[in-house]
């Protein structure tokens, strides 16, 4: 027999879990997700990548601003779902939902739990130059991350990949790994795993004061926190009161001053080799090649950029 499931998710990362399970044999109750914004004044609503998913998919869709209004308890005592699947929705599930009878919570993750808790898993995994990551299908529970596993899978991070990039890998995994996870609990075999306290490490959410750059930083270094940020917030440094995000660097074996623009291909010094700029953005301006920004907009060779 198919599970009866709610969903609940809101970012780009949780498109394909969603298409997932909707190709299933499962049924999809319901999808909540975080309510349309408006870009700026005078600008058209914006809904979420779930949002306009789920209508083109013909579910129903609620958009409440808090999970705690008792309406959102009873509507969901009244739907009685087996499972509630939970991926990037950007709320948090209260004590009184996760508390009602018969229901399963879980929770795709993008890191290897208990590595990487929180909110900025993927671009945690980058900025700190780890070797793997991966997907965890987990029981929510009310401690942030801190629910027993079902399933892991892991995979080697490419060093030279974005954020951007690793999420749309991780996300694919997700979309497999959460119909094995169904299945399991279909049939009856779902053994989850405690995770072990000892190894936990928690991924903050992104600051934007943190995405400013520090030339007084090793190139490698750098070049994986410009990863990290890509393409959005982006990491940034300010010229003539101008805010200019790296979009893509790569880490060069040459020396100069710390912050010191080397040559014409706008090579900056570090504290430790230098990196070589290829993608560049103006803030509020496209994303451009080191070639095609440079027509436009001037770092002269020898600036000492801040």
């Amino acid at each position: 027999m198919s599970l009866r499931i709610l969903f609940m998710g809101t970012s780009e990362f949780a498109v394909p879990i969603l298409k997932s399970i909707n190709d299933s044999s499962h049924e999809i109750l319901s999808v909540y997700t975080q309510p349309p914004s408006q870009k700026s004044r005078g600008q058209k609503i914006i809904e979420s990548p779930i949002h306009k998913l789920s209508k083109k998919l013909k579910h129903n869709v609620r958009c409440p601003q808090n999970l705690k209004d008792q309406d959102e308890l009873q509507y969901i005592q009244k739907l009685s779902p087996d499972v509630v699947v939970v991926v990037a929705y950007g709320q948090i599930i209260s004590k009184e939902i996760l508390n009602i009878p018969n229901i399963l919570f879980l929770n795709v993750h993008a890191s290897l739990l208990p590595k990487w808790r929180g909110a900025a898993p993927i671009q945690r995994s980058i900025m700190e130059m780890d070797d793997e990551t991966g997907i965890t299908i987990m029981k929510i529970v009310p401690k942030l991350d801190s629910g027993p596993y079902i399933l892991q899978e892991k995979i080697k991070i490419d060093k030279s990949e974005n954020q951007e990039q690793l999420s749309f890998k991780l996300s694919a995994i997700g979309a497999k790994l959460i119909l094995k996870a169904l299945d399991k609990i279909e049939t009856g075999d779902k053994k989850f795993i405690e995770q072990d306290e000892k190894k936990v490490s928690y991924a903050k959410k992104i600051e934007k004061q943190e995405s400013k750059i520090n030339w007084n930083t090793p190139a490698e270094n750098l070049v994986s926190k410009i990863n990290g940020l890509s393409p959005y917030p982006g990491a940034w440094f300010e010229h003539n009161k101008n805010r200019i995000k790296i979009i893509k660097a790569i880490n060069v074996n040459e020396n100069g001053k710390i912050g010191e623009v080397i040559d014409e291909n706008l090579t900056i010094g570090c504290i430790k080799n230098s990196i070589r700029v290829l993608k560049i953005q103006k803030e509020g301006k496209k994303i451009l090649s080191t070639k095609e920004f440079s027509l436009g907009y001037k770092i002269k060779k020898g600036e000492i950029l801040n």
